[in-house]
């Protein structure tokens, strides 16, 4: 058994630290985030996002969600399925 020597072991302990930190600083392929919201109006209340002040965006299941204000979000939150059915199918291509 051969022992490794200080220079040998200092070199694959500075590859490792690369390597752990390109791990924890580059993002996974694929993971883009949520989809964007493609709406310009409230999934809720049908408003143009904007007129009331600044838009409100959640993520729900991988999906970007628009409000006109945060009460909107206590009404989706109740029947999700009833307002989701305004969105375009994610899989369908442009």
């Amino acid at each position: 058994m051969t022992a490794m020597s200080p220079i040998r072991t200092i070199r694959i302990s500075r590859l490792t630290l690369l390597v752990s930190l390109l791990l924890i600083v580059v993002p996974v392929r694929g993971d883009d985030g949520p989809t964007p919201y493609p709406l310009a109006t409230c999934i809720v209340s049908d408003e143009k996002l904007g007129e009331m002040g600044k838009p409100v965006l959640i993520n729900h299941q991988g999906r970007q969600i628009g409000f006109c204000c945060d009460s909107c979000i206590a009404k989706f939150r109740k029947a999700p399925a009833q307002y989701l059915a305004k969105l375009p199918d994610p899989a369908a291509k442009p």
